[in-house]
């Protein structure tokens, strides 16, 4: 098994207009029975970054649509 694994980073379809690279990125990682949200900055790629629960995810992102 292969641990600490850089995750693989993606950002929305939505943040390639000209502004693009002022957004946030997301991987998911998963494990046996949990999943993990990681969100960072794309301009500060090796900065602070957030891990929160897939309920918490949908609920930022529910948020934001409202």
């Amino acid at each position: 098994m292969i641990r600490n694994a850089e995750p693989t980073w993606f950002k929305s379809s939505y943040s390639s207009g000209p502004d693009g690279n002022s957004c946030v990125e997301i991987a998911i990682a998963t494990a046996p029975n949990t999943a993990i949200i990681h969100v960072r900055d794309s301009k500060h790629t090796q900065g602070p970054r957030l891990a929160v629960s897939p309920t918490a995810w949908t609920g930022f992102v529910s948020g934001l649509s409202a």
